[in-house]
């Protein structure tokens, strides 16, 4: 029996179409990026029964759409695009890939924060347009503190990289039980006490109602005068204005960000008038590896619950619906 698969975006790394097609599957494509509008008409109009979701939304209403719908797997880990409760309702699990774009996301989070540390894209610029501006108001990581809100495998993989630049390295995420799994890092109880310890605070925890807007403007303040802030995860945990705020008084040093609020970040964004801020457009998780590692998983996922091979149930984040 040949199943539908639906990949809500224009293409899939052929490590993951591979898989789909020994499967025999039919497969379908986004034509317009990110377009929720072609998504719900996809999914009312062809008997899905699988979707491999990239970034554009998987609605209520297209899920409603589609009564042939049996499994939904992210393209990585972060699910604030899709519509979990709704799939819930329908009883159809949501799968993700995690570790498949950790190393990468790590080391993106690495990167912004050396360049953000050291200005070094400021300093590229000036010299790019005719200037020899030696900044020497860098800041040196190594025997400096690390706080990593969030310790999955993104985070262990960041935390191990900083400690190799001699970096101290704190962790706080309530979710991660012991035992801790890199050496010499220390666990923090509670939020507060990461922040104010963390010279450099990096973010690796998902978009939900208990993380949205989590880095207000009293938790911003909580930071060491003069920190770094990278984010990896979401932009929607933190506040942006506070963000920029803290940016412009000099109360933060600069900041790393491959995601924003807003995506892609708009012209008049005020971050894009920030020389302390260095800006990625969330790729983070996009090298070939990373795709690769992310688009085999995912049809390995949907075609492992169509033909009777389900995942492990710690890849689904609603396992209640297999109660």
């Amino acid at each position: 029996m040949s199943h539908t698969v639906f990949v809500t975006a224009p293409k899939l790394h052929p490590a993951g179409v591979a898989v789909l097609e020994q499967h025999g599957a039919r497969i379908l494509y986004l034509s317009q990026p990110d377009s929720a509008e072609e998504v719900e008409r996809t999914m009312a109009a062809e008997p899905v029964d699988a979707v491999i979701s990239r970034t554009a939304p998987l609605s209520a209403a297209a899920i409603a759409a589609c009564p042939s719908l049996k499994v939904i797997s992210k393209h990585g880990v972060g699910v604030s695009n899709i519509d979990v409760a709704a799939a819930t309702a329908r009883r159809v699990p949501v799968y993700v890939t995690p570790g498949a774009n950790a190393a990468s996301v790590a080391e993106m989070a690495i990167g912004l924060m050396i360049a953000a540390a050291r200005r070094i894209p400021l300093m590229d610029r000036a010299l790019r347009s005719g200037q020899w501006r030696r900044l020497q108001d860098g800041r040196q990581l190594n025997g400096a503190t690390l706080g990593l809100l969030g310790y999955g495998q993104i985070g262990q993989c960041v935390a191990r990289a900083a400690r190799a630049l001699g970096m101290r390295v704190l962790a706080h995420d309530p979710s991660f039980p012991a035992p801790n799994p890199v050496p010499d890092v220390e666990r923090v109880d509670s939020l507060d006490a990461l922040l104010s310890r963390s010279d450099v605070l990096s973010l690796h925890v998902p978009l939900n109602a208990a993380t949205r807007g989590l880095l207000d403007s009293k938790r911003l303040a909580a930071l060491p005068a003069g920190a770094i802030l990278v984010n990896t995860a979401r932009g929607e945990v933190v506040d942006e204005a506070a963000l920029v705020e803290a940016l412009r008084s000099g109360r933060l040093h600069s900041a790393g960000l491959d995601t924003m609020v807003i995506e892609p970040l708009p012209a008049d964004s005020p971050l894009l008038t920030l020389e302390n801020v260095v800006l990625t457009p969330h790729v983070g998780g996009s090298t070939p590896a990373a795709l690769a590692g992310m688009a085999e998983g995912a049809a390995r996922n949907v075609m492992g619950m169509l033909t009777g091979d389900a995942p492990g149930v710690e890849r689904c984040v609603n396992p209640q619906v297999f109660r």
